[in-house]
């Protein structure tokens, strides 16, 4: 009898210490912060293959129009940018007082363009906080809301806080902007019109109700690598 148990209690321990015998400690996944779910959800995996990238701000306000063009290679950081007749090209490594003002104008329309990435690029400047089911400013429809406020030093609008409402799959569907952490919005707009780009998934419209106002983008290329 004691033969037996003693035989059925080896071939248990056995049975436990084969269930997974190639699975290693920490190999698995790690779950990813709110941040980083935004930030895939908008194709961010893709954006190490993109070598350049081009597009054209648009802005709408009542009979006006403004735009200026933008060509980007992320890895060598060599900026374009065309407005009006001019163009003007210069290095983001290399930033001084002659084009610290284009520079400034591209931070802010890259900004629009790809918000969703700037939460896991942007990661060390800001604090953050996640709240669920919170009535979005455009639609007034029930969305998760993620707020960013960034610190009080560097960058061109430091203090500055964006409110982001989220869908059931983490896309942005309308945001505001705050400047200086201020408790009313300053700006409130939709994001819609998403489209693919080699995996990289862009909202290419904003809108914003109350004034009638519209930013969007056209002339979009990527080149991957």
């Amino acid at each position: 009898m004691k033969k037996s148990l003693l035989l059925l209690l080896l071939v248990l321990l056995t049975t436990v210490s084969c269930k997974n015998p190639t699975e290693k400690p920490g190999t698995a996944e790690e779950e990813k912060t709110i941040l980083e779910k935004v930030a895939y959800a908008h194709g961010y995996e893709h954006w190490k293959d993109v070598r350049q990238i081009q597009f054209t701000f648009n802005v709408d306000r009542d009979t006006t129009h403004f735009e200026r063009h933008w060509r980007w290679e992320p890895g060598s950081q060599a900026v374009t940018m065309q407005m009006s007749a001019d163009t003007l090209s210069y290095n983001r490594k290399e930033v001084d007082s002659l084009n610290m003002k284009a520079d400034a104008s591209f931070i802010n329309d890259k900004y629009w363009l790809l918000a969703p990435y700037q939460l896991v690029w942007d990661q060390d400047n800001f604090e953050y906080e996640y709240q669920e089911a919170v009535t979005a400013p455009v639609s007034g429809s029930k969305m998760n809301k993620l707020t960013i406020v960034y610190g009080n030093e560097g960058g061109y609008t430091p203090g500055d806080a964006y409110d982001f409402y989220l869908g059931e799959d983490y896309r942005v569907k309308e945001w505001s902007f705050r400047k200086a952490n201020a408790p009313e919005p300053n700006l409130s707009t939709t994001w819609e019109d998403y489209k693919d780009f080699g995996g990289l998934l862009i909202a290419t419209m904003h809108k914003n109700e109350e004034s009638g106002s519209r930013l969007y983008f056209t002339d979009l290329k990527v080149a991957m690598e």
